[in-house]
């Protein structure tokens, strides 16, 4: 978090615009990152990677879209919806579930933070309105940086510092501003069903399965990019 904003500190200054209106979409945006990071630490508690990431990453999307409809009003295409859909199909068949049936309180927790990536998204889909991408990025990853470090500690942020935090850090960033300048250019709902994409590029195994998840999110995609 913090590596990330160091690196775009100078890009940010050189690239600086942030309206006056911008604000309540950074302050809001760093809050549900807070929150995120928070239900994301007590999720991995209690329950296992494989069924905690594919459930928050792939009900993000399907939250955005709901939003964007029946909330928000946008009018998306039958493909664009049908694309959303089959992308956190996808997710799920990649990364799959798990074989422990998880209690209550964990597919809580884990659709939680999958409503917290919604939040952010469709907060940041406006901010970006008022604002460059790369200094949106630094000033709600930097605020939102400064209550985590002081949860934290000065002892364990060290610990967790090491020579790959920079490439880790600035990938990660990168992949954030990414996300912000397709907001500038398209709706909310298929741009965080693309973000997911991104699963396709970890992890390995799951035969037969990874295959057919990996076609899904495919033509998910497409039917996205041609809706």
């Amino acid at each position: 978090m913090l590596t990330g904003v160091a690196v775009f500190a100078i890009p940010a200054a050189l690239t600086w615009r942030v309206e006056a209106e911008a604000w309540p979409y950074i302050g809001g945006s760093a809050a549900l990152e807070l929150a995120y990071f928070a239900l994301l630490a007590a999720v991995y508690s209690r329950a296992d990677y494989s069924f905690a990431y594919p459930v928050a990453r792939g009900a993000a999307p399907v939250i955005v879209l709901v939003i964007s409809i029946v909330a928000l009003g946008q009018d998306l295409s039958l493909f664009a919806v049908v694309g959303v859909l089959a992308v956190t199909g996808g997710v799920l068949l990649v990364r799959g579930v798990g074989d422990n049936t998880p209690d209550a309180l964990s597919v809580g927790l884990a659709l939680a933070v999958g409503a917290c990536i919604a939040g952010y998204t469709l907060v940041d889909d406006h901010g970006v309105e008022h604002a460059a991408p790369i200094p949106y990025f630094v000033l709600v990853l930097g605020i939102s940086a400064i209550p985590y470090a002081l949860v934290i500690g000065p002892q364990r942020l060290r610990a967790a510092t090491d020579r790959r935090s920079l490439p880790a850090g600035a990938g990660m960033a990168a992949a954030y501003i990414l996300v912000l300048a397709a907001l500038e250019r398209a709706p909310a709902a298929p741009v965080a069903a693309l973000r997911e994409s991104s699963v396709l590029l970890a992890g390995a195994g799951g035969g037969r399965r990874r295959l057919a998840g990996s076609a899904l999110v495919a033509l998910g995609i497409a039917a996205v990019v041609f809706g």
